[in-house]
């Protein structure tokens, strides 16, 4: 079928255009007072999970002109479960004069996270200490008030430098661990030491360094080294590429940079502090939402106690619940796995025994598995019901136009693909299609039927010359089939892509003359992805990874039109004519005579 033929059939049937939706971050709300760890506690497995970073607290705990309700609102809502918040990291500068008085007030409100036994650390800023010495300065309050022996209690407190004032957690989130360094404001060359100890102890571990003073940031919120924060760069960060993210407050206002390390690998920077603004700050806190699926973190800067008033509150305070500028308010692209790779790669998990993908009703099974770079011949039905493959290669077009891959999914079951070349104007590349003997050949599956594969486009899938390439379908089209309605010359089956790599499950069912189609929404090049057909009998529901999409059909369908002749993986034919060859990669396909569940599917 040409393009203009099939644009008119979709558009006459409603399947032409797309739209987008942009999700919004969730509201700030109050937390629930009454809430607590034990009751309401953070899902440590899920992949969207939040840091909550506490800046400089000072002027709350100046001597007897604090006020500790700021602080008190946002330890609760930490505490409140809403954001699935599963640690908090204050930056330093607890008090303003670093007086017994003034912590024993900020040791009272952390006794809230204490209680609850909720996870967080601390580190003496300058204001908390005297300035001029380094962590070997001895017994402080702020040592008194917040030295190891306060975390006693902890699940996540791994330990401290034998002066105490430099620390570090291992915390569990979106199904792994991190390690948070907590360094004092002047950590000594013992203490550098004493951090570079603990990455080597934890060496796949990914992690955030915390310290009150790295970089400082201009008026546009570009962040710069400090002449101490160049020397904690040159003496730890730089060499150890675990740390990926490092945090800081005592200068404002607040920034941020990227520096690569020695490895060549991002790390982010970032320095926030709001002493400066109304309210002291009003105790506003750093929402890092990380969200291991997307590969991204979230930021977002709010004072919950402010929230808590604001129907209540004037002009000034309002602009304060929220700080929305770029320094404040944005999103950091991080490929996690990636960027873990050099010290926790993702291990590959091994194959999965063909036998236990031969679930009931399995009519065919193929799994592409051969020498790299080698042309394909036939691939085996490992159904053992005798639907093997047999390859065809267009005319003008070379062996490895089709030929085997050691690319996979690593949710597939198999641990190689199979790699098309193909095209069309004029039709070019490799394809496989059933044997002529195949008792596939005579299916209609009435009852039902999955279809499911994985499928990985390449960068160029939308250069213009692969639309409507199909990854499975029947060559034999609806008219052959007797059917007459819609556009006849179409397969009486087809899992297709269109221009813009959207997945279309096109049949003519036995039960009516016209065509049932279900869409998906367009897909990212260059990544695997799962794809099934199910049909109960009486309509089908296309899934994207396990998920179902929108676009099906209300159309009843029941099996799909017979018009004689073989299946065909990785071509298109229109009126029984082949009109090209995939493009892409293909792993694993299995074709099932019963509607599956998802958790029935390929995808383990």
């Amino acid at each position: 079928m040409n393009d203009s033929s099939r644009r008119t059939f979709l558009r006459g049937a409603g399947l032409l255009g797309a739209g987008a939706a942009v999700s919004a971050l969730p509201a700030l709300g109050a937390p629930t007072a009454s809430a607590t760890f034990g009751h309401h506690g953070p899902d440590l497995e899920d992949g969207r999970f939040t840091l909550a970073v506490l800046p400089d607290t000072q002027y709350l705990f100046d001597a007897d002109r604090g006020d500790p309700a700021p602080l008190d609102a946002t330890l609760r809502y930490v505490t409140g479960g809403d954001e699935n918040i599963v640690f908090l990291a204050h930056l330093g500068d607890l008090t303003e004069n670093g007086q017994p008085g003034e912590f024993e007030q900020i040791s009272r409100s952390f006794q809230h996270l204490d209680r609850r036994r909720f996870p967080y650390s601390t580190l003496a800023g300058n204001h908390d200490i005297k300035s001029s010495t380094d962590d070997q300065r001895g017994r402080t309050p702020y040592l008194d008030a917040f030295g190891p022996h306060r975390q006693r209690g902890s699940r996540t407190f791994r330990g401290a430098s034998p002066d105490g004032y430099n620390s570090h957690h291992v915390f569990r989130a979106g199904g792994r661990e991190w390690l948070l360094l907590a360094l004092d404001w002047r950590p000594s060359a013992g203490g550098l030491e004493w951090a570079r100890s603990v990455l080597a102890r934890n060496p796949r571990l990914p992690a955030i360094l915390t310290i009150h003073e790295l970089v400082w940031a201009d008026e546009a919120g570009q962040a710069r080294f400090s002449e101490f924060g160049q020397k904690v760069w040159d003496e730890l960060i730089a060499g150890n590429d675990q740390i990926f993210l490092t945090l800081n407050g005592h200068y404002w206002p607040p920034g941020r940079t990227v520096k690569q390390n020695k490895a060549g690998h991002d790390v982010h920077l970032h320095i926030t502090n709001y002493q400066d603004r109304y309210y002291g700050g009003s105790a506003m806190i750093r929402l890092y939402r990380f969200d291991l699926a997307r590969n991204v973190i979230d930021v977002r800067t709010v004072s919950p106690w402010l929230a808590d008033q604001a129907p209540r509150l004037n002009e000034l305070q309002r602009q304060e619940i929220e700080r929305t500028g770029p320094a404040d308010y944005f999103s950091l692209e991080i490929d996690f796995e990636s960027r873990f790779a050099g010290f926790a790669p993702v291990p590959v998990p091994p194959a999965r025994p063909a036998e236990r993908q031969l679930i009931r009703g399995t009519v065919a099974y193929w799994r592409f598995e051969g020498r790299e770079g080698a042309p394909v011949d036939g691939v085996r039905d490992l159904s053992g019901r005798g639907n093997d493959l047999v390859r065809v290669t267009l005319p003008g077009s070379a062996p490895e136009s089709l030929r085997f891959s050691g690319e996979f999914s690593g949710r597939q079951p198999s641990r190689s693909s199979l790699r098309f070349e193909g095209g069309k104007k004029p039709a070019r590349g490799g394809y496989l299609r059933t044997a002529d003997s195949a008792p596939m050949n005579a299916e209609t599956f009435a009852r039902g039927y999955t279809v499911e594969a994985f499928v990985k486009l390449p960068a160029d899938f939308k250069d213009g010359k692969h639309a409507w390439a199909a990854i499975f379908g029947r060559q034999g089209s609806g008219g052959k089939a007797g059917k007459t309605g819609d556009d006849p010359g179409e397969p009486s089956a087809t899992l297709s892509l269109s221009d813009g790599a959207a997945f279309q499950w096109a049949v003519f069912p036995v039960n009516q003359n016209g065509i049932s189609t279900c869409w998906g929404h367009e897909l990212t090049l260059e990544e695997w992805i799962h794809v099934a057909a199910v049909n109960d009998g009486r309509r089908t529901t296309l899934y994207v990874d396990g998920c179902p999409v929108l676009r099906n059909p209300k159309t009843p369908a029941a099996g799909i039109a017979n018009p004689g002749g073989s299946w065909l993986i990785g071509a298109y034919a229109y009126d029984s004519i082949v009109e090209q060859a995939f493009h892409g990669w293909l792993g694993d396909v299995r074709v099932v005579g019963r509607a599956l569940d998802p958790r029935e599917f390929m995808l383990g």
